[in-house]
């Protein structure tokens, strides 16, 4: 199972090398990395997604939090949470496809970044089901480049559960 992992830390230089290096001495694998400010000065959040189950990302919580500058590590896998990605898409899209194309990106909210006579560039935005859904759709016409972000996510303070009213209207909408 994938697990995101947030990770609060004081903003000095090597804390994610030896963030890194934890995972590297133990045999994990970092499957997606983002890093940035958080909402206090001098603080960053590292959001990243590790697989494993639950005995093994326990064990690795317990292990950053031996290291100095880690101050917060918040397991979001089971948690209501907002889950975004951004990913640049460069697709072939010639005078024949480029309609197609477009109008595929509509349906995805994708936005036209780059025009050239062979190809278009998309950005989208979104959960990172909708960022392989996107490209599924699109392979047909020949993918030339993705470049994607580590996904970012913050727990929802609503505390509804996106993925459970997802089901739940599935469920009703088959009755």
């Amino acid at each position: 199972m994938k697990h995101t992992l947030s990770v609060l830390v004081e903003d000095e230089a090597g804390v994610l090398t030896r963030i890194a290096g934890l995972f590297a001495r133990r045999g994990f694998n970092i499957e997606s990395l983002a890093v940035g400010p958080a909402e206090q000065v001098g603080i960053s959040r590292i959001t990243m997604v590790v697989p494993g189950d639950d005995r093994v990302i326990e064990q690795l919580t317990k292990q950053l939090y031996k290291l100095i500058n880690v101050l917060k590590v918040q397991d979001l896998t089971e948690v209501p949470c907002v889950e975004r990605e951004l990913m640049l898409l460069k697709v072939n899209a010639t005078g024949t496809t480029r309609a197609e194309v477009v109008g595929l990106a509509q349906i995805f909210r994708a936005r036209v970044v780059d025009v050239s006579e062979e190809s278009l560039t998309l950005e989208v935005v979104g959960d990172p089901g909708k960022l392989v859904a996107i490209v599924q759709v699109l392979t047909r016409f020949g993918i030339r480049e993705i470049a994607r972000t580590g996904k970012i996510a913050l727990t929802r303070e609503s505390g509804v559960n996106t993925e459970y009213l997802k089901s739940l209207e599935s469920k009703l909408g088959s009755v």
